[in-house]
């Protein structure tokens, strides 16, 4: 969105919605203590994806910080059922 738009802020907004209706839906799942856990691994992931883009590039250092916390998630949240 930040791209798109050329406004780092709306960037921003959508990172925390979507961190939100994420840790909403890990606390429904699986309690507050994964999602607070799950949460810090989200934005850890999200401020660990700017200097590893600079080595790997942005669209990886995405899919590798995504498949983290996707990984993660799962293993908390989904994977019970």
């Amino acid at each position: 969105m930040a791209r798109w738009t050329k406004k780092r802020p709306l960037g921003g907004v959508a990172l925390a919605a979507a961190g939100a209706v994420a840790a909403r839906e890990w606390e429904r799942k699986a309690g507050k203590k994964a999602a607070v856990a799950l949460s810090g691994a989200y934005v850890a992931a999200f401020a660990g994806s700017h200097p590893l883009a600079k080595k790997v590039g942005a669209w990886p250092s995405v899919f590798a910080v995504a498949g983290a916390v996707g990984a993660a998630s799962w293993a908390v949240a989904d994977r019970r059922k």
